[in-house]
């Protein structure tokens, strides 16, 4: 009889090392391994070697770089979405492109299912059902950690070494991480405890602040309809960009992040954030929009990008509200063009200058030297008018002002 095939979303760490040997007992299938390339540095090297060793008959690596900056993290960067306004979100939004390069691969090798490694209290078993969900409703989904028999990390540490599965985390060492571009997340271990100072081994692409250089460093990023397009003078891709300022902040201590945050699943969960890159991008997108966008635009997109953050976070990336917040957001971003120069210093961002040939910034209109144009008379009819409803509604309600 025919073996099932099964497609894995395989990063190469402790669970999905464990699920491809274990898949091959419990389900007797023939495993196929999807590897998504989203810029991480050290989890994609040895992968393939990594999976055949473990098993599988297949291993797919996807160079998804390039998709994954252009269409989804330059759409997270313009809408500004920050979930709880901390986290830029780098795994989030790494999850629905993974699911799909998964069900991609799984059409092709003519998959009966597809697996992945998230745990039964997490947010990603979420992203990646709903998204497999979204692109391919007929395909089956298994998730090996809501069911097997390990009960912690130090079982299947025990697993790996008795099949000869190599995996980087060990007992001494026991952190969940996972990185991309765009961002690296750290969780387990110690970090467990939220009064636990988060030791200097857990990070993994930022200096110590105290470490950083005693001199500020400046950047200048040029944006052209939100979405950045140079750094210092110098025109890049949107990959060798990010790689760039992610070097650049990192060395100055700054994107580090350590957030309790509320999951999806109902229940909060600490867990430390490196996002050197996106931090920055997203500091000087919001201070050229403080510049170019008017008052009543900013104020609702500012909610539209908390919405914006929480779709992304909790799933949602393949729906019909996301496809229509970006229409929002893209009509919002025609005068976001302009150049921001930002001072990085031991773990600090500052604004030290922002330009842009769509600015509402008034100097005749602002100053209050003898240049000011200002018509200072119109505001007194201005304020009547203004404060009216709250002047009758107390002339009426006179028992209900204030005593304070």
């Amino acid at each position: 009889m025919k073996k099932e095939r099964i497609a894995v979303a395989y990063s190469g760490g402790l669970d999905t090392s464990v699920i491809v040997k274990w898949l091959q007992e419990k389900y007797n299938a023939e495993v196929i391994t999807v590897t998504g390339n989203l810029g991480q540095k050290k989890e994609i090297a040895g992968v393939r070697e990594k999976a055949l060793k473990s098993g599988a008959v297949k291993a797919y690596i996807v160079d998804l770089r390039k998709e994954f900056v252009e269409h989804y993290l330059w759409p997270v960067l313009k809408a500004g979405a920050v979930y709880e306004h901390t986290y830029p979100m780098a795994t989030s939004i790494g999850r629905p492109l993974l699911a799909k390069a998964l069900v991609d691969v799984a059409r092709k090798e003519k998959c009966t299912a597809v697996a992945h490694g998230c745990t039964g209290k997490g947010n990603d078993q979420v992203r990646f059902e709903v998204s497999v969900a979204a692109l391919a409703p007929d395909l089956r989904i298994i998730a090996p950690v809501r069911e097997w028999e390990f009960k912690s990390r130090e079982e299947e540490i025990a697993y790996c070494e008795k099949h000869g599965i190599p995996v980087v985390a060990t007992k001494k060492s026991p952190y969940s991480i996972d990185e991309n571009i765009w961002g690296t997340s750290i969780e387990c271990g110690i970090l467990e405890d939220p009064m636990a100072e988060p030791p200097e081994d857990a990070y993994q692409r930022t200096v110590s602040p105290l470490r950083a250089p005693n001199k500020p460093t400046y950047i200048t990023i040029d944006f052209k309809e939100g979405i950045p397009v140079a750094v210092d003078g110098k025109k890049m891709n949107g990959i060798d960009l990010i790689d760039y300022v992610n070097t650049v902040a990192g060395k100055n201590g700054v994107g580090r992040l350590d957030l309790v945050e509320n999951r999806l699943v109902g229940i909060k969960s600490r867990e430390i954030y490196e996002a050197p890159g996106a931090v920055v991008l997203h500091f000087a997108h919001r201070e050229l929009e403080r510049l170019t966008l008017d008052k009543d635009t900013a104020h609702y997109k500012t909610k539209v990008a908390h919405d914006y953050a929480d779709l992304v976070y909790n799933g949602l990336w393949f729906s019909p509200l996301r496809t229509a917040l970006d229409a929002f957001v893209n009509e919002t971003q025609k005068v976001v063009t302009g150049t921001v120069k930002l001072k990085l210093y031991k773990g600090s961002i500052e604004i030290a200058g922002r330009t842009s040939p769509y600015s509402l910034y008034d100097t005749k209109l602002a100053t209050y030297s003898a240049d000011d144009q200002f018509d200072h008379k119109a505001s007194e009819g201005f304020i009547k008018i203004y404060g009216l409803p709250v002047k009758t509604f107390y002339r009426v309600n006179k028992h209900l002002r204030s005593k304070e």
